[in-house]
């Protein structure tokens, strides 16, 4: 069934200003002061605060209308977590991407243990559709045992060197979590990452070799794809 298209109603800025200034907040690492400014200078009068409940209300919209990557039984997960502070309380925040550097699912979550690791799993099984080949994690035994529960025929490798690409991708949310000075509320970091893996999954060229045209072809039909989604397109 296909999709109503996003609803700008009762929005005094005209839709392509709108998605503008989301995609701006979260594709780059840029604060809602500094979209603020580049929207000033193109002549947009916009408060940071406006912007804000503008990436709150359609960031969500867009992100569920972007298309998915198809899985597949012969995809290899990678699997990591990484800590997350917000109010002096740590929080863990999984994360599993394929082979390609293509971000699955995020779950942040108060504990680091098997019943944890377990939810990841059950969870990437339900919205994937399919079992992996194999899975790749660190040394947390967690997963090992998680894994021999939900999954046991799949093959699983536990090596800190093999797991790069997993451990990599939290780079581009370290650069975010500085420019917003950190996340407020753990509802607040599970909406964001959403949203912004959603539209990184878009815009970023997989981890195989390209070249500088296939790159900015890629880039150009990312940009036609966004529009389309938000309603804008030509």
């Amino acid at each position: 069934m296909s999709q109503s298209p996003v609803s700008y109603k009762r929005h005094r800025f005209p839709p392509p200003v709108i998605a503008h200034a989301v995609w701006l907040y979260f594709r780059f690492p840029l604060s809602l002061r500094l979209v603020e400014e580049m929207l000033l200078e193109r002549g947009i009068v916009v408060s940071y605060e406006t912007i804000r409940c503008w990436a709150k209300k359609f960031g969500p919209d867009y992100a569920a209308r972007l298309r998915r990557k198809a899985p597949s039984p012969n995809d290899v997960w990678h699997l990591d977590e990484v800590v997350v502070t917000i109010g002096g309380r740590k929080y863990w925040l999984w994360r599993a991407v394929d082979q390609d550097g293509y971000v699955l699912d995020e779950i942040v979550q108060a504990r680091r243990n098997t019943k944890a690791a377990k939810r990841v799993l059950v969870r990437l099984i339900k919205n994937q559709g399919c079992r992996p080949k194999r899975i790749v994690t660190d040394k947390l035994r967690s997963y090992g045992a998680a894994r021999r529960q939900v999954m046991p025929d799949v093959e699983h490798r536990s090596h800190k060197g093999l797991n790069n690409r997993a451990e990599n991708s939290h780079l581009p949310l370290r650069k975010r979590e500085r420019v917003m000075q950190r996340f407020r509320s753990p509802g607040a970091l599970q909406r964001f990452v959403n949203v912004f893996s959603a539209v990184r999954n878009l815009f970023v060229p997989t981890h195989l070799k390209h070249s500088a045209i296939e790159i900015h072809l890629h880039r150009l039909r990312a940009i036609a794809h966004w529009k389309g989604v938000a309603g804008i397109a030509a």
